[in-house]
Parts: C-alpha cells; structure tokens; sequence
C-alpha cells in the first residue's frame, strides 16, 4: 500500500473522526485515498462527506458500476484460447503488489457489482473515492444519493443503463445511452461483446428493424500470417 502524503494523512484521520468504523480504507498503490461502505450507511455517510466543514466534499464527480464477475482470473476463459497472455484483473505494470496478491490468495470481491463514487472538495481541494457493494448479485440495488449530490441524476441513470443497478429513490430511473427498448446491459461481462441484436433501416418498413447479428465473434478466431514477398530472401541485398 502506496504511503498516503501528509495532506491525505490529515484527511484520513478527519474522516476517521467523522464517520468512525462505518467507513473502511481501501488499498492503494498510487496514494490516492478511497474508503468502502456498507449499503446501508451509504446516505448517511454521503450526507457527512457533504456537510462537515472539514471534510466538505460539496461535488460528486463521477459515479461508476464496477462487475467483478471475473476479477482476478484469467482475461481467456476459454478451452482453446492460450492462457499464458495478460490479464488485467491478475496483473499490471502499475500494480505488480496487488496484483501478485491476487494471483496468489484468490481474492474475491465482496460481491458482484459495486458503485464507486468519485468526490471532490472546492473548498479544501481534496479528492476521495467512496466505494459499496451491492448485496444482490441478481438485482443489484443502491439508495441513491441524487439527494446529497443533485448531478448524481445522470450518472445513476447511466450506472442503471449500463450495468443494470438499480437506484432506490431515483426520481427517473430510466435508459440513458442505449435505446428505450434495448435489452440487457452492455457493461455486464457475460453480455455477448458483439451485442444480441443488430438495427437498420428497411426502407420496404420505413422504419428500423431489428436482426440478429451478423457480425462473427472475433475472440476464437486465430489471426491468419500470410507470406509476403517483400520479405522473402531473394530480394535482400547481397
């Protein structure tokens, strides 16, 4: 874990005082400071990030869906592809402790989807990433927080849209980016990397229709090496 800097220090022992056992610190290998939540403290812990002159995080940045469906395991899970390649969820350049870590121990997340929360403080110019996991693997669900953050409206929509978490308390849960009649969520891992269906216009129809795809899977499918001639041994200089 990456030393935090004398101003995350101070930061941590505010939110420590402020919130207590109900926030835990995540791991961090590039100083920046992040805390898990249980659901159920979500709001509350939000509302004091918010308020307390100390802390102050009066902006909600971004909010992100995470699916750890297969995190820590191979990137190919298939029985032909090669095994030996990268996998970003065991191992990266940037990460070689954790990631060894991983590999070793078999981590799991505490669940399949969480929601992370990116925070920033104008007035103290401070930045924190708040993390929950969702109990329900099957119906992902999270108190929202478009109370505490009004900008949280959109970004939950597109957490909603693209990963399939519901938001209690949302005001207009509804698609974002896909199509209103769009079925499944595209940032799932077990959603097909080509889609289900395929759309385009039938001029016959006047309207647009949908199709099953066309487009072939690409992930099995070996990269053809072709001979070329420029390369060939005749033609290099003597």
């Amino acid at each position: 874990m990456t030393e935090l800097t004398a101003k995350y220090s101070a930061l941590a022992e505010a939110i420590t005082a402020q919130l207590g056992e109900r926030v835990q610190q995540l791991e961090s290998s590039t100083g920046e400071l992040g805390y898990a939540v249980e659901p159920a403290d979500l709001l509350e812990c939000c509302g004091v990030l918010r308020d307390s002159e100390a802390l102050a995080f009066e902006m909600l940045m971004d909010l992100s869906g995470v699916d750890y469906l297969s995190y820590g395991r191979e990137e190919w899970e298939t029985s032909s592809a090669t095994s030996s390649g990268f996998s970003r969820g065991v191992q990266s350049d940037d990460n070689r402790e954790i990631g060894a870590r991983i590999a070793q121990t078999g981590y799991q997340a505490p669940g399949r989807f969480a929601v992370v929360y990116h925070l920033l403080s104008i007035t103290q110019n401070h930045r924190l990433r708040l993390k929950v996991c969702c109990e329900d693997d099957q119906r992902p669900m999270l108190d929202s927080v478009i109370d505490v953050w009004a900008c949280a409206d959109w970004y939950e929509r597109e957490a909603f849209d693209l990963y399939g978490i519901i938001f209690r308390g949302h005001p207009d849960l509804r698609r974002i980016l896909t199509d209103y009649g769009f079925i499944g969520h595209p940032f799932r891992k077990d959603f097909p990397l080509i889609g289900n269906v395929e759309m385009r216009y039938d001029p016959e129809k006047g309207r647009v229709v949908y199709e099953p795809v066309s487009i072939e899977p690409r992930t099995l499918v070996p990269k053809t090496i072709r001979d070329d001639n420029r390369y060939s041994p005749d033609l290099k200089d003597g």
